[in-house]
């Protein structure tokens, strides 16, 4: 980027960074992810790297928090209270390993404490002569909000501490104050039941509770506390206890009576690390509070002082993030996309950006009404967001940050296929034109797809072309084409022509639940079509006996099957009734496709249970565990409900978790998901 750009984008970045932070550390009020900031703080930080001459007073960058909380007395920290600096990847730590070396002028040892960063409030509490006579919040990392009797309310920190003759008459404290996640459940309950707002996350509910005039309030709301660091003089520890690493910091801690976290280690290099955040990224959902991300402290005392500090963080710390479920970046244009009902939905071009470990360049943004919503603009910086393993979308634009050129997007009239007129249904625009080749094209892959029936070696490419060429006018027509018919087409010769014939010739013989899907009728799923193909007799053998069947079939018979509604009744109903249909599935009945006899049944241990998988699994994918699930009987179901057996949690799991956890649904980690299979 230009200097006088990056300065320009450096200055927009500060003001919405302020504006944030302000609001969610003096107010208590969450305007954008944590994760969303974190990434504009990144792109603020790396630009400030690439050009330090910019760095002003006021950036985000320098400072730790906000202002004090007027309803409270100040009490001013005798060391500041520092903030950490970001990393999200190996690259990044590198980087930080690197800067720190750089510094010293010297080899560095990888050598770290690993803590786990608890989603929470940090604190300074002050001991004297054994005795708790102070605690504060960070405030503004200098002077902070005197909350010591909300302090003593709170179990896990001692009123006093245990007796030890060598320890200074008086010692700083920090740590963090939490709260569970059951607590946010069970507060937020209460709060609904006086009609009151819940609270968004266990942090902010944190927050507030530290934060109430009246002790009382803060004693209800049962807050935990980890102690992490002890503020003193590195010479005075190790001639009194021969402290030289933070891992004796934490021993001390324990020893004096503080709560310190079981799960913090040290560790001794990048490679461990990693496994460290591999580990705590896919089992994070396992702790009774919310993470997002390690700490990472050089271990040795005398070398952490050695590093000293840069802006308002240290040089020998740093707070290695997880995958986010929120990154900022650059709406680049919004396009269109045709689908095989004729639908034109609206995606955004991104500029690149990793979320989750994957480079996302492209969001869907769902229909037109959404853009309106959102009142996005090309040009400007978005919040886009990617819970478990669903499709990037955009949440939020951040008008603050958006460029004087940006314009709005206008509706299309025409279908970017052919140009025909577009019709309105309900929020959707439809292609007004039923031989519209586009749909035509896109209805073909979708039957071939990995929704379908997962032909290999036929993609969009070829599929233009065969239509092009007049090949194939419909599905049923690539189950004619002989090698024959392909193998002169440009970048196609005989053996590939002969690889595509064999490998649609693979797939004549198939389920019928498989089938169903690959159809695209409306609204009929995995599940559903599972549901239909386990209500067929066994007389339907090939799609012509499945065309004649549904022919006799009113929408109110098919509301005798479990799990279909009015809706989705009809939508078979009227897919199955329409003429070209038939004639469609007759074609493909003379072309050879049959069913798989005995595929459909689903008797077995799990019978009557119903399981929902969020999050993404490590050891499988998400289909080879519904697979699994269905061979012992169990049924797939998309949304939590109470009558729900199983929620299987993966890394990232998202809201239905959490929907989990507030209805009783028992949870399975993936290790005891794993466990109960092998069991049968």
């Amino acid at each position: 980027m230009e200097k006088k750009a990056a300065e320009n984008r450096m200055k927009s970045l500060r003001e919405a960074i302020e504006k944030y932070r302000y609001a969610y550390h003096v107010l208590d009020e969450s305007l954008i992810s944590d994760a969303a900031l974190d990434s504009l703080k990144k792109e603020l930080f790396d630009l400030e790297t690439l050009y330090p001459e910019l760095i002003t007073p006021d950036s985000p960058t320098q400072r730790v928090g906000g202002t004090p909380l007027p309803e409270f007395k100040k009490a001013r920290h005798e060391a500041p209270m520092l903030s950490l600096n970001d990393v999200f990847n190996e690259a990044d730590l590198d980087a930080w390993f690197t800067r720190a070396k750089n510094y010293l002028k010297r080899d560095l040892p990888e050598a770290v404490y690993l803590e786990l960063k608890i989603d929470g409030l940090a604190i300074e509490i002050v001991y004297e002569n054994d005795f708790l006579v102070e605690a504060s919040t960070r405030g503004d990392g200098v002077i902070g909000e005197n909350v010591t009797e909300n302090i003593k309310t709170i179990d896990a920190i001692p009123l006093r501490l245990l007796p030890d003759p060598r320890r200074p008459k008086r010692v700083i404290i920090r740590g963090e104050v939490f709260l569970e996640k059951k607590e946010l459940i069970r507060i937020n309950k209460e709060l609904q039941k006086t009609g009151k707002a819940p609270y968004a996350n266990p942090r902010n509910l944190a927050a507030g509770s530290l934060r109430q005039l009246d002790p009382k309030i803060t004693a209800s709301r049962r807050l935990d506390s980890f102690a992490y660091d002890i503020i003193s003089d590195t010479a005075e520890l190790e001639r009194l206890y021969g402290v030289r690493t933070h891992e004796d910091k934490h021993s001390l801690l324990k020893k004096w009576g503080l709560k310190t976290n079981p799960h913090n280690k040290s560790v001794p290099s990048k490679v461990e690390i990693e496994k460290e955040k591999a580990h705590w990224e896919h089992h994070r959902t396992d702790l009774p509070y919310e993470i997002d991300g390690l700490v990472l402290i050089i271990n040795s005392n005398k070398l952490y002082e050695e590093l000293g500090v840069i802006g308002k963080a240290p040089r020998g710390a740093c707070a290695y993030k997880f995958f986010p479920e929120e990154a900022t970046t650059i709406l680049e244009e919004i396009e269109l996309s045709l689908g095989r009902r004729g639908t034109i939905t609206p995606v955004a071009r991104l500029t690149p950006v990793s979320l989750q470990g994957i480079t996302i360049s492209h969001a869907t943004l769902h229909n037109f009404d959404e853009i309106d919503r959102l009142d996005a603009r090309v040009g400007d910086t978005v919040v886009i967001s990617r819970a478990g393993d669903v499709i990037p979308k955009i949440s939020k634009v951040i008008p603050e940050l958006r460029p004087k050129n940006a314009k709005k997007f206008s509706r299309p009239t025409t279908c970017p296929e052919d140009g025909s007129p577009l019709i309105q249904d309900g929020v959707i625009l439809r292609c007004s034109n039923p031989s519209c080749a586009g749909v035509k094209r896109e209805k073909i892959a979708h039957f071939i797809g990995s929704h379908g029936l997962e032909v290999d070696g036929l993609g969009p490419k070829l599929i233009d072309k065969f239509i092009d060429l007049d090949l194939i006018t419909d599905p049923a027509d690539l189950f004619f084409l002989k090698p024959g018919d392909i193998d002169s087409l440009e970048g196609l010769g005989e053996k590939s022509a002969s690889n595509i014939i064999t490998a649609l010739a693979a797939r004549k013989c198939i389920p019928v639940s498989r089938f169903l899907m690959a159809l695209g009728i409306p609204h009929v799923g995995e599940e559903t079509a599972l549901v239909i193909a386990a209500s067929l007799p066994s007389s339907i053998k090939n799609p012509e006996n499945l065309a004649d069947f549904f022919a006799k079939k009113s929408p109110d018979d098919l509301l005798a099957l479990e799990d279909i509604g009015p809706i989705i009744a009809v939508a078979i109903s009227n897919w199955f009734h329409d003429k070209k249909h038939q004639e469609l599935l007759h074609k493909f009945a003379t072309a050879g496709l049959t069913f798989e006899v005995g595929q459909e049944k689903s008797a077995g241990p799990f019978s009557g249970q119903t399981f929902v998988i969020t999050g993404t699994l490590e050891s499988m994918s998400r289909d080879d565990a519904k697979e699994k699930i269905r061979s012992l009987g169990g049924k797939i179901v998309e949304s939590v409900s109470k009558n729900t057996s199983y929620v299987v949690v993966g890394a990232d799991p998202g809201s239905k978790y959490d929907k989990a956890k507030s209805l009783g649904v028992k949870t399975l980690a993936e290790e005891n998901f794993l466990a109960l299979l092998s069991s049968f």
